[in-house]
């Protein structure tokens, strides 16, 4: 499946996060947690890959290992040609211009004791750029391009709601005219008539600069609405991907099909065909053999219990770009 990437603005490969665990006097590694094991995914340019899942799916820390928050325990981030993994902190730094991340919380992202103009203006003063004139004139712009007045910037961040907070964390990462940026749930926190207008400004933003966005979320209402793709994860591992209209209008995969299941609808007279899921993820420091979601899977069968599903392309169901991880895939 690594080939199928290689023309992306980020590609990655075996992507794995193994956090060690460590016990007794001496602190010596006892066991794992398996948070990230092996995913491969792209981004093209000027597009969104959404990826879902569950809570404890491992999302975040995926969005953080590309951007070296968390330093990988295996695998190759390939952006733009170059592989993030094995720079050095100086070459990481210039890089990191074109990469920049929006927070779930926008209020915990933000320096309580600083003013929004301060807070904007941090990224041009770490990779000095302009005059402390004209970086004061390029926060007034950043924050009239997220729809926030001038006055905003003398303010400080408990001031805001939540929609405003999460408005000054996206100038902050428009800041430096980024080609990707991490979104980790930057919409979950907020309420639902707000969730639509920072989702619409996002797109707006990618219309006008070319930006790309990994786009992670739980609900896959939301994630429908802004991707061109989604990925859909599941202890760790990706499970099916695809177009996201592909992806609603035919799941393969028993678990995409119970997420889609669970989006509410607005109709009280529609029933569902399929039933929500029952059950929670298992534990990421021990995952069960074969395909990770057999023991909450409907169909699972023995082969699934013994044997690692892998990621194929289906092009009988869901067309050369719908690829799913399940032995029983198209029959169920």
């Amino acid at each position: 499946m690594q080939d199928k990437y290689t023309d992306d603005l980020l590609e990655v490969n075996e992507l794995k996060m193994h956090f060690p665990i460590r016990g007794g006097i001496f602190q010596r590694q006892v066991g794992k947690v398996f948070a990230v094991d092996g995913i491969s995914l792209g981004v093209g340019k000027g597009k969104t890959l959404g990826l879902v899942g569950e809570s404890g799916c491992g999302k975040t820390t995926v969005g953080r290992c590309i951007l070296r928050l968390y330093e990988p325990t295996g695998g190759r981030v390939i952006f733009e040609g170059k592989n993030l993994l094995g720079m050095d902190r100086r070459n990481l730094r210039a890089v990191r211009r074109n990469l920049q991340m929006i927070f779930q919380d926008p209020f915990e992202s933000l320096n309580s004791r600083h003013v929004i103009a301060n807070i904007i203006e941090e990224p041009f003063i770490v990779h000095r750029m302009g005059t402390p004139r004209q970086r004061r004139k390029w926060v007034y712009k950043l924050l009239e391009r997220v729809g926030l007045a001038r006055d905003a910037a003398l303010r400080f961040p408990h001031e805001f709601s939540g929609g405003q907070r999460q408005r000054i964390g996206i100038a902050r990462a428009i800041a430096l005219n980024p080609k990707l940026i991490v979104c980790d749930e930057p919409v979950s926190a907020l309420d639902v008539s707000i969730q639509s207008q920072v989702l619409n400004l996002l797109l707006e933003l990618q219309q006008d600069m070319e930006l790309s966005y990994l786009f992670i979320a739980h609900d896959l209402s939301v994630v429908k609405h802004i991707s061109d793709t989604i990925a859909v994860m599941y202890l760790g591992r990706i499970v099916e991907q695809a177009p996201a209209d592909d992806l609603y209008e035919m799941a393969l995969h028993p678990y995409t099909q119970a997420l889609i299941a669970a989006i509410p609808i607005a109709d009280p007279s529609r029933k569902r065909d399929k039933k929500p899921l029952s059950g929670d993820v298992p534990s990421p420091i021990n995952p069960p053999q074969g395909c990770h979601f057999h023991p909450r899977c409907p169909f699972v069968i023995d082969l699934c219990r013994q044997k690692e599903p892998f990621l194929k392309v289906k092009p009988e169901n869901g067309g050369s770009d719908h690829w799913v991880a399940c032995h029983r895939a198209g029959k169920i």
